[in-house]
């Protein structure tokens, strides 16, 4: 007897490519008219101006060097997108410090909503944490919606959690999480009998 093939077979990460715009773009607009409708259902979030303003987002970070971005793709087809801007160790404007140089900020992670809860937010992220690691990195940051709780219980299971050194206003709309790529450390060997 044959195993059956998996339902929903693990998409292929890859680098993105100025091709992958309008797929990309596309994604990022029904992700985020998904996510949104339920708190403001009538909206006009997939309109497209809203398709405009994301291809042109995506546009800059697909042609920015210091912007690495992947897509996943499952039979063929566009299916999901990450940007992550890794940070130099300057000193801001406002008198206090960057993030280190050993911290990346996760800048935008999107699934075509066709396909949430079939693994490619998770293999997205895990490509990610890959690169993030072989670069040295040990500190992710990113922002969320706070009113997004699908993103929000995502990134808690993959083990982000609130960022102490970003405390939100009163009247924030996001919610800083932060994220350690440095391994765990090995428990200590059983001592010899």
């Amino acid at each position: 007897m044959t195993p059956a093939a998996p339902p929903h077979p693990t998409p292929q990460v890859r680098p993105a490519t100025p091709a992958d715009l309008e797929p990309i773009a596309a994604l990022h607009t029904a992700a985020r008219a998904a996510y949104l409708r339920g708190r403001m259902p009538d909206a006009p979030f997939d309109a497209p101006a809203e398709h405009a303003r994301w291809r042109d987002a995506w546009h800059r970070l697909l042609h920015h060097d210091e912007a690495p971005t992947l897509c996943a793709v499952r039979h063929g087809a566009v299916v999901g997108a990450a940007s992550y801007l890794p940070h130099a160790p300057t000193a801001r404007g406002d008198g206090h410090r960057a993030a280190p140089a050993d911290t990346v900020t996760l800048h935008q992670l999107h699934v075509d909503p066709a396909h949430w809860g079939t693994g490619v937010g998770r293999a997205l992220h895990a490509a990610c944490l890959h690169a993030w690691r072989a670069a040295g990195c040990s500190r992710a940051v990113l922002d969320v919606l706070w009113h997004n709780h699908r993103a929000r219980t995502f990134y808690s299971r993959l083990g982000w959690c609130p960022d102490p050194d970003r405390r939100p206003a009163p009247d924030a709309t996001h919610l800083a999480l932060t994220l350690s790529l440095t391994p765990p450390e090995d428990p200590p060997a059983p001592a010899a009998p």
